[in-house]
């Protein structure tokens, strides 16, 4: 038997990189999947690739996380076609990295704040009904540009930490319900890193030398194997923490 065989597990920004990583790891486990993103080609070609290999089911659905009723709409039609919510990860982000601080306008920061901030809490909220019946868990993505203050990116750092605020207040008042809470921070190699290190290589080369192992974290097996534990029920112990995944892990309180 599978570590989350029947389970129902919500991935936003689930097609591509880090959230292609960690449904492939989901559905390595038995986890049925609901992918959200921008583009329906790419959601469809994850689909076929999971559902083939993995033999889980996989209901790809174009949502904007910052659009109140699109979120509504996911849940409604997971819980339509599944019947429950296992698993909640808020992965998706959309930020202007690269650009100092001084250089960004009100809607570069609302453009991180709608896509962070406020995707996560109306994903958590419209997810808690049913995440209480299941007993389930939220994972979160926050970043070590928050964690550490990393140059260039002012916006995409406040937003992931308001993310993890709002992770360590939900811990607290849903524990009691049975419902996890928990943060990831990571770093891999993605077309998004790569696209990232060719228009930023000084503050590329300055990343890589800080992290110990000088490597970035594996989607499927680094970040991807550890999103599965939180989502089990060997971690079922582990609430409103952070864990970064940057070529070295820890537990950041």
């Amino acid at each position: 038997m599978k570590r989350l065989d029947g389970n129902v597990t919500i991935i936003t920004g689930g097609g591509k990189g880090i959230g292609f990583g960690m449904a492939t790891a989901f559905a390595r486990e038995g986890s049925n999947l609901v992918l959200t993103g921008r583009n329906m080609e790419r959601l469809q070609q994850a689909q076929q690739k999971l559902e083939s290999e993995w033999g889980v089911k996989v209901l790809p659905i174009v949502a904007d996380g910052s659009d109140e009723n699109a979120v509504k709409m996911v849940v409604a039609k997971t819980v339509e076609t599944f019947g429950k919510i296992n698993t909640l990860i808020n992965n998706a982000q959309v930020s202007k990295s690269g650009l100092p601080l001084i250089e960004h306008t009100r809607e570069d920061i609302d453009l991180a704040m709608f896509s962070g901030v406020y995707a996560a809490f109306f994903y958590m909220r419209e997810c808690f009904p049913y995440l209480k019946e299941s007993g389930g868990s939220v994972i979160n993505f926050a970043s070590g540009a928050g964690l550490y203050g990393k140059p260039g990116q002012s916006s995409y750092a406040a937003a992931k930490e308001g993310i993890r605020g709002l992770s360590r207040v939900a811990a607290t008042e849903w524990g009691p319900d049975g419902v996890r809470v928990n943060v990831v921070c990571p770093l891999a190699m993605t077309e998004s890193l790569a696209a990232w290190k060719e228009s930023y290589p000084e503050l590329f080369a300055k990343t890589i030398r800080d992290i110990p192992l000088g490597r970035f974290a594996d989607p499927v097996e680094d970040i991807g194997r550890t999103c599965v534990f939180l989502a089990s029920e060997d971690a079922a112990y582990i609430t409103g923490e952070t864990i970064t995944l940057q070529g070295g892990s820890g537990l950041r309180p």
